[in-house]
Formats: structure tokens, sequence, C-alpha cells
């Protein structure tokens, strides 16, 4: 296996490092993408000039990506099945989606919009100002269906590949393509690099999430199917659209739509099928990404048991 690892013990450090997520949550202080954050706005700084963006954006990525891969990889190498699960542990998200958006819909039951806008406000970029109870918990649902492949799915398909050094190509390339992903004037030739190198990473994890979903939906599979199919291709981007649809109709409630981003209304297309959003929509996605988790860990553990079982015959 890519990993180095015998297919038992990858299960092993698989588990581990979802229980460390799931018992000590986001390092509050000197989180390696923190660090990685500052690295890759230095290299942006630097390489995003001049007439050759596209080749700069590319340069920077190797620079910001690569060198650290290549760490994890030795360390993984000569350190074993614990850096596996270290580095699982230091890139998932479970936790943190769960710690970032439950607290948005307590806001809400109680009825506290001010708390809840500012709460949501720390996870989208859209404005949270004047938005009501449905905006922001279409806000909160969207959140955790779209991060739920960026933050923990395909966090785990990459390690199921390559182990730790696996997650850290995945998470290191997710976090540039948020950070340089844009199509404005100062990104849209610099970070066409980061943008796509990060759609071909996530192609296949998207879409075993979005299989996820339907399978697990609470109202229906074939209504989430049909979301899918129907309603992936109109999203802008090539990934998310079918997590999101599959989540949305997972869930039989209506996402996407009106937006305000910077002031402006953007209508973007419709998600899902049946009521507006509310408050428990929040929770119920939070469910969907956690039963998914359960689904993910019990059939690749079964898989790599088996696996190791056929090694061994």
């Amino acid at each position: 296996m890519l990993s180095g690892l015998a297919p038992s013990t990858l299960a092993l450090a698989l588990v581990a490092g979802v229980l460390l997520d799931l018992l000590l949550g986001e390092a509050r202080r000197w989180h390696p993408l923190v660090g990685f954050g500052r690295l890759a706005s230095a290299l942006e700084r630097r390489l995003n000039a001049g007439r050759s963006r596209i080749a700069g954006g590319l340069l920077a990525w190797m620079l910001a990506v690569l060198p650290l891969c290549a760490l994890a990889w030795l360390a993984c190498k000569y350190a074993g099945a614990a850096v596996h699960a270290l580095l699982l542990y230091l890139g998932i998200g479970l936790r943190s989606l769960r710690d970032h958006t439950l607290p948005i819909h307590a806001a809400l039951v109680r009825g506290d919009l001010d708390a809840a806008r500012g709460l949501t406000s720390r996870i989208v970029s859209r404005d949270t100002e004047q938005a009501n109870e449905s905006d922001l918990a279409k806000a909160g649902a969207e959140s955790l269906l779209e991060n739920g492949n960026d933050a923990v799915f395909g966090t785990l398909f990459w390690f199921l590949v390559g182990g730790g050094a696996g997650v850290v190509l995945f998470r290191l390339a997710n976090t540039l393509d948020a950070m340089w992903g844009y199509r404005n004037a100062r990104f849209n030739l610099f970070g066409r690099v980061a943008a796509r190198i990060d759609d071909v990473l996530n192609y296949v994890p998207a879409r075993l999430t979005a299989l996820s979903y339907v399978l697990l939906a609470e109202r229906g599979r074939l209504r989430a199917w049909r979301c899918w199919r129907a309603q992936a291709r109109a999203w802008s981007s090539p990934n998310a659209g079918p997590v999101m649809a599959s989540g949305a109709g997972a869930l039989g409630v209506r996402l996407g739509g009106a937006a305000v981003y910077d002031g402006v209304t953007e209508q973007r297309p419709p998600l899902g099928t049946g009521p507006d959003a509310c408050a428990d929509d929040i929770l119920r996605a939070w469910r969907l990404v956690w039963r998914t988790t359960l689904l993910w860990v019990l059939v690749a553990g079964i898989a790599l048991f088996a696996l190791d079982g056929v090694v061994h015959a």
C-alpha cells in the first residue's frame, strides 16, 4: 500500500486519528494549518506578480506543498503508525464542524439572532448582519454538508490512499484553494493551478460523499439522488455541487438561492427540495455528516481487515 502500513494497521490508525479528533478537537494553539497559511501568504505576495502569474501560482503551490508532503512521508516511514494517526487527527475536522455549527442551532432555538449571526459569520463569507433565522439555518446546513466533504471525507479518502502523507497533500491543497482559488483580479490567474489541483483531488471523494448522503437520506434516497443528478451541474464548483445537492435532497430541505456577499445579493442555483431551512436543519445536517463518518470508518475498517486476511492467506 502507498501508506507503507499493513492494511489492518492502517485501519487502526484510521480509528485512532478519528477518535483523537473527537476527544481533543481542533488544536487551539500552534495549529499547523495556521503556520502554513502564513507561508502561503508570503509566497503569494512574492510570486503573484508580473506577466506569468499562472506559472507563479504553480511554483508557489509546489514550494508550499511538496516539501511538507515529503517531510510527512519520511516521518511516517520512519516513525510508523502513530505518526499516520497524528497527521489524520491534525487534518480531519469532524469535531470542529460540530463545535462551529451546533452553537448556531442553539442560538436560533433560544431566539438569539444576534448571537447566531455572529457565530455564522465565523464560518461563511456571506453577510449575516441582516440575516433571518432561515438564512442562518441555510448557511449552517450548507457549511456542514460542503465541509463534511472537504474537512472529513476527503481527508479520510486520501488517508486510505496514502496514509498521513495523503492527508497532508489533500489538506494543504484544499487550504490553498480556499486562499487562492478566487475568480477576481488578484487570484484569477495566480490561483488557477491551486483550484484545478483541488478539483482533481476532490473529484472522487466528493462523489463518494454525495453517494453516502443518498444512502443515508432521512427523507427519501430517490429524492436525494434526483437532486444530485438534476441540480449539481448548475453549481459553480464541480465537486461542491454533487455534495450539496445530494445533501439537501437527503434532508428534504431547500438550500442555495439568495445570499448576500459584500452587500450584493447573489442568486445561486437551488439545492434540494422542500421547505425553507430552519434551525433544526443544522442539527439534522450534522447528524447526516456524523452517520456518514461512521459508515466510512466501518466500511473502510472491514475492507482493510479483509484485505489483510487476503494478503496473509
